[in-house]
């Protein structure tokens, strides 16, 4: 099998869609000879927040001296970005070979995986394989159901619950406490579990609204906690101070660690790292040993990409994967501090099933002119039916056919009228984005 071959077979499975359930993924480990069993992990999930999370601690356990195997999703530029071990993405012929190895398998079966859980299976024969020391393991969607959630309290070294907000409603539920119920179902008899909490954004208060659901959603994962006897921590966001951040990273003071430097944008990064933080502190506690050097030089060097990603300074051209109403939340707080009251440009696309009439109203607050793209998935919203929401608001927008269309657009006008560019919306349009927007400068 060559590598596009392996592709093409784990994408062919992509018509059946998100089918929650684990009975799947245990059989096709089990038919596997359970690789999870032979590795240990550090189980994220969470709305917002658990890619750059999970990055992070892989760098972190990395410069440890650790063998550390990330597997996150979706991919941004490149399909093996999903699985990786020290940093570095899965060879190609290693997917293929692997997948080879698995396809009869899973062929075999008689209810046969979804793409995630097909991915999910590759990986973890991967990881196994290489004789990973940890795997920093992120959840697709939810927790309770989600196939990564077939690994056992015995090879679970910390559960990570970043955040909670309204995303994947058809799947997880309709309120913030039912979201919360299902990434609390990661949660293993006497593992312990660190919550990242909800926050507002740097120099800000969060409202009362937003202070009562982040404390129900807390007493939910709690009380998870206490039912099966897991330990319970919470990051403590009143231990941040002296945060200094532009856009190209930040440093900030967190307890008596004084003066951490972390290489990603936006102004949301600090908080994660609070719970990355906690996660590490935990860790030790249980006996990894984490040198302090190893804490500060693995949060300076982590990259993940379209995080508030400055992909271009002249014009400046930033990315950044806000997809739902607190990303978007979170990525708008960013704009007014960088840019005070000054308006920007906006290209952005998003899926149909999100509440794009709130996240167009939030961005409406610091945009002049919209670019709406269709974003490369079955579930991205219309271009022009996107533009019409924009316009209802008072800001003039198109819609265009392709992504490169709109970026040339925006980045044209961001050049004229000497405004920055803000590149908001799915992930799954970073790459065409990021693609376009080097075309569009170098040439």
């Amino acid at each position: 099998m060559t590598y596009t071959q392996a592709l093409d077979y784990i994408h062919s499975t992509c018509w059946k869609g998100s089918r929650p359930g684990l009975s799947r993924t245990i059989e096709l480990t089990e038919r596997l000879g359970r690789p999870q069993d032979s590795l240990k992990f550090i189980h994220v999930a969470g709305t917002n927040g658990k890619g750059s999370t999970s990055a992070m601690l892989a760098s972190i356990l990395h410069k440890a001296g650790y063998r550390v195997g990330l597997y996150t999703s979706p991919f941004i530029l490149r399909f093996n970005e999903r699985m990786q071990i020290d940093g570095m993405d899965i060879p190609d012929d290693e997917l293929a070979e692997i997948t080879e190895y698995v396809k009869p398998h899973a062929d075999a079966m008689t209810d046969t995986p979804t793409e995630f859980e097909l991915i999910t299976a590759i990986a973890l024969v991967y990881f196994a394989r290489h004789d990973c020391n940890y795997v920093v393991f992120e959840v697709g969607m939810g927790g309770r159901l989600d196939s990564t959630n077939i690994i056992d309290a015995e090879t679970v070294l910390a559960s990570v619950i970043t955040g909670i907000a309204m995303d994947h409603t058809a799947f997880l539920g309709d309120t913030p406490e039912q979201i919360a119920a299902e990434k609390a179902g990661i949660i293993k008899a006497g593992v312990p579990v660190v919550f990242g909490g909800n926050h507002a954004p740097v120099g800000s208060l969060p409202s009362s609204d937003a202070l009562a659901t982040s404390e129900s959603c807390a007493r939910v994962i709690r009380d998870k906690a206490a039912e099966v006897g897991a330990p319970y921590a919470e990051a403590d966001h009143r231990k941040l101070a002296n945060i200094r951040a532009d856009l190209f990273g930040a440093d900030f003071d967190f307890g008596e660690r004084k003066n951490l430097h972390i290489s990603l944008a936006g102004l949301y990064q600090p908080y994660n790292t609070a719970t990355v933080l906690t996660v590490i502190d935990l860790l030790r506690e249980r006996g990894l040993t984490v040198p302090e050097e190893a804490i500060r030089e693995g949060l300076a060097s982590v990259k993940w990409p379209a995080r508030f990603e400055v992909l271009s300074k002249n014009p400046l051209i930033i990315a950044d994967g806000g997809h739902n109403p607190e990303g978007i939340d979170a990525a708008i707080a960013s704009v007014k501090t960088y840019f005070k009251d000054e308006k920007i440009l906006l290209l952005t696309g998003v899926m149909a099933d999100k509440d794009y009439d709130r996240m167009v109203s939030r961005m409406g607050e610091v945009a002049s002119r919209a670019f709406c793209v269709r974003p490369a998935n079955d579930r991205a919203l219309d271009p022009v039916k996107y533009a019409e929401s924009f316009r209802a608001i008072g800001i003039p927008a198109e819609g265009y056919t392709t992504v490169e269309e709109g970026v040339r657009a925006a980045a044209e006008t961001a050049k004229k009228e000497g405004k920055a560019l803000l590149c908001l919306g799915s992930l799954y349009m970073y790459g065409e984005v990021r693609a376009a927007v080097l075309g569009e400068v170098e040439a």
